[in-house]
């Protein structure tokens, strides 16, 4: 019995020192924590400043040319010439093609000569009339005979004329769809004609806007094919009616394009300068966080003196995050305005704001940093 005893008291005595040393432990770990202080979040910040912006209005429209058309023949026939190659600049009347055409420019000398005969008779015997040898009825026959036969000659020239493609205005070729000895229903089309500059652009914007637009009015385009160019132009008709379906009004602008980078059908995006540059403080728009009561952003600023209230408060001079409740107003591209609540030089949190709270503890690391671009475009990958 008393063996048990002593073996009782041996693993009591065991447990105490072991629970002794893991106290110990606990406590040089806790005491550990509080010299280091509250755990401190890592952040990025940004400088806050003026910026200039100018009042624009945002629009995405589709280019068209200044002139365009699919060429094609009213008649039919055998591709007898081609004068042109796919991707030409032509001039206005320049020769493109010709169908089969030899019976009918026979027909059209045949007339011809007809006419110089009916004329020649006609001269001949207004020179006869004038001695009397004639008479004025044999004048006057002979007048209509040749009026007659110059409108032959005219109407076989338009036959002859319609077998003959002719650009109607100058510009650039498309691809040919068309080939040598190919037989051409009326209306096939051959080739497209497009006049590129200038170039138009087409789009809409809600009636809202009518108040600041105007024929002459100023604006810039940028196209994803050359997202590093701007395009310049102006606005240069308004329709004067306004969608019933969707209470848009549409409008053409022209834009300079002389090294022709600007083709039909691409679309285009659109900024259109509406008023005199104003100066605002900008931030980046992921630096604000928007509630239900109010927008928000994190300053970073120096923890003032301990009371002595909260014992758990960050020492004297240790940078905190500082909540401001803010006024925001316009956007651009990934910045937006601050009308109040923040002066310039204030040091703004621009990202790791989702963790904080009021005078949490931060690190500054400004290795990464949110996008804030004015004009932001889309990067290929």
């Amino acid at each position: 019995m008393k063996r048990w005893f002593v073996l009782a008291a041996v693993i009591i005595a065991v447990v105490v020192v072991l629970g002794g040393i893991k106290g110990c432990q606990v406590h040089s770990m806790i005491e550990g924590f509080k010299a280091q202080g509250a755990p401190k979040f890592t952040v990025s910040t940004i400088k806050l400043g003026y910026s200039d912006w100018s009042p624009t209005l945002s629009a995405v429209g589709s280019l068209r040319a200044e002139r365009g058309a699919d060429l094609s023949l009213d008649v039919g026939g055998v591709v007898d010439a081609i004068q042109f190659k796919s991707g030409d600049s032509v001039k206005s009347g320049q020769l493109l093609l010709q169908l089969r055409a030899g019976d009918d420019i026979g027909k059209l000398e045949s007339l011809k000569a007809n006419a110089a005969l009916a004329e020649l008779n006609y001269k001949r015997d207004v020179a006869q009339l004038d001695v009397k040898a004639v008479s004025q009825a044999t004048v006057d026959s002979d007048l209509a005979t040749l009026r007659s036969a110059k409108a032959q000659v005219a109407e076989q020239q338009a036959v002859v004329d319609k077998k003959m493609l002719r650009a109607p205005f100058s510009g650039q070729l498309g691809i040919r769809e068309v080939d040598l000895g190919q037989y051409l229903a009326p209306g096939t089309k051959i080739v497209t004609l497009q006049s590129l500059d200038p170039i138009f652009v087409d789009f809409t914007l809600p009636q809202q806007a009518l108040a600041q637009l105007s024929v002459g009015q100023k604006l810039s385009a940028h196209v994803d094919a050359y997202p590093d160019r701007q395009f310049d132009g102006e606005i240069s008709a308004l329709d004067p009616l306004v969608d019933t379906d969707t209470r848009n009004i549409k409008l053409r602008a022209t834009l300079k394009n002389p090294d022709h980078k600007l083709l039909p059908g691409m679309y285009a995006s659109l900024e259109i300068v509406t008023g005199q540059s104003m100066r605002y403080l900008t931030l980046p728009q992921t630096a604000i966080t928007f509630n239900p009561y109010g927008e928000t952003v994190y300053v970073a600023d120096h923890a003032p003196a301990p009371d002595g209230k909260n014992p758990a408060a960050p020492a004297q001079g240790t940078l905190i995050a500082k909540q401001v409740f803010v006024t925001t107003g316009a956007k651009r591209g990934d910045q937006i305005a601050v009308l109040s609540g923040l002066k310039e030089g204030d040091e703004v949190v621009t990202s790791g704001q989702m963790k904080l709270r009021n005078g949490a503890p931060i690190v500054i690391n400004n290795a990464v940093q949110p996008a804030n671009d004015a004009a932001p475009t889309p990067q290929e990958n």
